[in-house]
């Protein structure tokens, strides 16, 4: 058997007698930096490895080799009788199911048999993260109780990368539209995703948003910003890394929202972090005005984000986040 999990946590714990068999970690974070339909092709990944290297500090040459890696661990699965993917609800975790199905969907199996181990809750767990946070006994439980993927989940993993990668977010909202039930997370993930794009209250994605707002009252240290607004964001499955680019953007913009304090903005030019539990962040007057909609963020200070497939560059774009009506809107004047 070969199991594809989602991290080194869930593996380290595997490998403790709970299954028989090889394990791959298929290390990448889709829900940041630029995605394509065909990331396998060098013009494409390169893009997307000096983002990443640019925004998370993960080196161009170690991401690019840890991906081929990877991938040719992943093409021979038909040495395998048996392929079980583990994965939880979250958009991390979403996108990586999509690519791996979309993959899967492409290729003659040959008579290998695939499972799917995806949960959003345990027993006794609450809130329930993911896979990590369970231990070696409560993990032993879920041997087994996967389920066969057949083509239905098949195609729903295709067409969810399809729209994810697809520079036309409103992809996504057709997507959103079909009976995606064999997945059944993938609604609520991608539907978080489309929340991070630009609102059309104050500019900023939600994630931006409810960091804001737990400054409101008073500084805080990033890791318990990343602590409250991890439990608050549960859809978006973020660790460390993830978060300390965000902040990094909203400390650094021509006319930031949040200002560090306890490190320098060396720190983030660096991408240090190490500095990341030892940093203190507070509000700007700009970020208080912009966290209660007397200003425009992306007007303000533009924008160069990835957010899937789609590009968003400029003082103006073309597709902005309504809240109040929960979808993705086209935006006049782009």
């Amino acid at each position: 058997m070969l199991h594809i999990v989602n991290g080194d946590s869930v593996a380290e714990k595997l490998k403790q007698g709970v299954v028989h068999g090889d394990i791959l970690v298929w290390r990448e974070i889709y829900s940041e930096g630029p995605v394509f339909l065909d990331l396998a092709n060098s013009s494409n990944r390169l893009i997307r490895a000096k983002n990443l290297e640019k925004t998370l500090g993960i080196r161009c040459d170690e991401f690019t080799a840890g991906c081929v890696s990877q991938e040719q661990r992943l093409a021979a699965f038909k040495e395998y009788d048996e392929v079980v993917l583990w994965f939880e609800h979250d958009l991390f975790d979403q996108t990586m199911l999509s690519f791996l199905l979309n993959w899967f969907s492409k290729q003659s199996l040959n008579g290998v048999r695939l499972n799917l181990l995806c949960i959003g809750t345990f027993p006794g767990i609450d809130p329930f993260l993911g896979l990590g946070q369970l231990s070696v006994e409560q993990l032993n439980t879920l041997v087994g109780t996967w389920r066969p993927i057949g083509q239905e989940e098949l195609e729903i993993g295709k067409k969810a990368w399809e729209a994810y990668t697809s520079p036309d977010p409103h992809k996504i909202v057709e997507f959103l539209q079909e009976d995606t039930s064999a997945l059944p997370f993938v609604q609520e993930a991608f539907k978080f995703h489309l929340s991070r794009f630009p609102s059309i209250y104050n500019g900023l994605g939600k994630v931006e948003q409810t960091t804001l707002a737990h400054l409101h009252n008073s500084p805080a240290y990033a890791w318990d910003l990343f602590h409250q607004t991890g439990l608050q964001e549960i859809w978006y499955g973020m660790g460390d890394l993830q978060y300390w680019g965000i902040l990094k953007r909203m400390c650094q913009a021509p006319y930031p929202l949040i200002q560090i304090e306890g490190a320098s903005l060396a720190s983030f030019d660096n991408n240090d972090i190490s500095q990341f539990h030892n940093s203190r962040f507070s509000l700007t007057d700009i970020g208080r005005r912009i966290l209660t909609g007397e200003g425009d963020w992306v007007a303000m200070n533009g924008v160069d984000q990835w957010l899937g497939g789609c590009h968003l560059q400029g003082h103006r774009i073309p597709w902005r986040w309504d809240g109040q009506r929960k979808t993705l809107v086209a935006v006049e004047g782009k």
